[in-house]
């Protein structure tokens, strides 16, 4: 819950610390972009982490680095200072959220790992859906510093409650193991880059030669990392691992769930705003509606696929989101605001079905001691996903608003949000595909 409710609620205050600090946006917009670019990097590696040394002890440790973090940021007097503190708490959120999921499969008898997953993803979705609001209150009424002290006493709690209930670690590093340095370093790179330039792809374009440079280095950098892998003796990712069906499947299929619904959630805001003339409390208030439902469906979901198994549940989750993108895609000028609400509930409801099963089919396919660094890879897809999402409907939204002149009207901003929701719904017709595809 702690992760999701930071996800969303730093969002919400972003002109509040730029006007406070004397910056402007773009430079503001750092505190969001540091969080993101050191999460993605890192989880592999903390998942790694957590197999050669321990789940709980490199959980615990993320929370207490967190909450100093968090703490950090709160007393941050210059943007600086700020983004430095954003960076560190990301490191202790990727210590957390590389690990959290091998400690549920390990606690839990495989019937009931899908309902587990299910009440976590419930508890991230909770955080997603009140971020926000309690983002503007906070800050409404102690200032935006108040948004990353919040953490501080959640974090203590969850500190003092994880170092009682979580059982300890056996020890776990085995015939010499060691923790691959080098391989880390190739991916961290590799995947900096790749995030970075599909960060600034509404920026550049994607006919940019910055953008090409950038994934030419990032696919260099990924290449050498697959060749010292396959030659490690103890590999940060074991390669063997995508010889599953069950998890190469899983993993493409988040990739694309992440992607198609995180593409819809940035061309939404412009929409119901600049084309129907919303005000952002209204518009933040339709949009909630998606993470509510999550949180409902998602226990469901988990306790379902316990019964029936992963894969069904899954895509038909995934089905359901294509088939929501599909109509957010007919939007219009008229379109009432109910018939938007109960096609973002129905969305809601589709990721919700699709997350806690795929993560349990995912997990269930690979051996117990590979299971942190393959919640690493979970993640590592879902951060990808949400900034790709983020690129490739921010890149047709602009190119569309260019090709129809200076000033955007209703007319052409509906048009552009609803290419680019043509095009995410696509995305989960593929992701649907190889849900289906991984049974």
């Amino acid at each position: 819950m702690m992760s999701g409710l930071d996800s969303g609620i730093s969002n919400t205050v972003l002109p509040v610390i730029a006007s406070s600090l004397g910056v402007d946006v773009a430079s503001a917009q750092w505190v969001v972009a540091i969080y993101v670019l050191v999460l993605s990097c890192l989880l592999l590696a903390f998942g790694r982490l957590g197999d050669l040394y321990g789940y709980r002890r490199t959980y615990l440790s993320g929370f207490g680095l967190f909450v100093v973090a968090s703490a950090t940021c709160a007393f941050s007097t210059n943007i600086g200072m700020l983004v430095a503190a954003r960076g560190v708490q990301a490191i202790g959120a990727a210590m957390l959220a590389a690990n959290s999921p091998a400690i549920l499969i390990n606690a839990f008898p495989e019937q009931q790992r899908g309902r587990a997953l299910g009440f976590q993803a419930t508890a991230v979705y909770l955080g997603l859906a009140i971020g926000p609001s309690l983002g503007g209150w906070l800050t409404a009424v102690f200032g935006w510093g108040a948004v990353f002290l919040v953490n501080v006493p959640i974090g203590l709690a969850d500190l003092l409650l994880g170092s009682r209930v979580i059982p300890r670690d056996r020890r776990l590093v085995k015939n010499g193991e060691s923790f691959d340095f080098t391989g880390a370093a190739l991916f961290t790179v590799a995947l900096l880059v790749l995030i970075f330039g599909l960060n600034q792809v509404h920026d550049w374009g994607w006919t940019s030669p910055l953008l090409t440079a950038s994934m030419l280095a990032a696919a260099l950098a990924f290449g050498a990392f697959i060749v010292v892998e396959r030659h490690a003796i103890a590999p940060l990712l074991d390669l063997h691992l995508f010889t599953s069906r069950e998890f190469s499947a899983s993993v493409a299929s988040a990739t694309l769930q992440y992607t198609a619904v995180f593409s819809m959630q940035f061309l939404l805001p412009f929409y119901l705003i600049q084309a129907r003339g919303l005000s952002v409390g209204i518009a933040g208030l339709v949009l909630t509606a998606q993470p509510v439902v999550m949180a409902c469906t998602a226990p469901f979901s988990g306790a379902l696929s316990d019964r029936l198994g992963a894969r069904l549940p899954a895509t038909f989750g995934m089905a359901i989101i294509a088939v929501g993108l599909g109509l957010l895609s007919r939007l219009g000028l008229d379109t009432p605001l109910p018939a938007i609400v109960a096609v973002l509930l129905l969305i809601g409801a589709g990721v919700g079905l699709f997350t806690a099963p795929n993560m349990s089919a995912a997990l269930g396919a690979v051996p117990g001691m590979r299971r942190g660094v393959a919640s690493g890879v979970l993640a590592t897809a879902r951060n990808v996903g949400m900034v790709l999402g983020i690129g490739i409907g921010g890149a047709l939204f602009t190119s569309i608003l260019a090709a129809n002149g200076a000033a955007p009207v209703p007319e052409v901003i509906v048009a552009a949000a609803t290419v680019g929701l043509s095009a995410a719904a696509v995305i989960a017709v593929i992701g649907t595909m190889t849900s289906a595809a991984a049974r």
